[in-house]
């Protein structure tokens, strides 16, 4: 890349940054009420998106072969038991990653 186009990535990547950042509070200034919809969104989507992830991780796992699926599950049971107990979901996560890593690499 020569100089010129650093400084353009450098710009459209600060540029971009900034417009996510600072757009909302443009959108939705604090003396105004937050639209129904835009509150909607706020509490739909978070588990929505977990969803999502927990679908696109496991999409490849098959019961069928290799070690049918045993880490994964025994992860996730670990993720809910955590979660039903803490309620903190870093917390729920942060368990699921290092217990399946653990069970990957030391026993399955």
């Amino acid at each position: 890349m020569t100089l010129t186009q650093r400084i353009i990535t450098i710009a459209m990547v600060v540029l971009g940054t900034m417009l996510t950042r600072f757009l909302p509070f443009l959108l939705f200034p604090a003396g105004k009420p937050t639209p129904k919809y835009i509150r909607y969104l706020g509490n739909v989507l978070p588990p929505a998106v977990f969803g999502m992830l927990v679908v696109y991780c496991l999409k490849n796992v098959s019961i069928f072969t290799g070690y049918h699926a045993i880490p994964e599950m025994l992860s996730i049971v670990l993720v809910v038991l955590l979660h039903l107990w803490k309620r903190q979901m870093l917390l729920s996560i942060a368990g699921g990653t290092i217990c399946y890593m653990l069970l990957v690499q030391f026993v399955f």
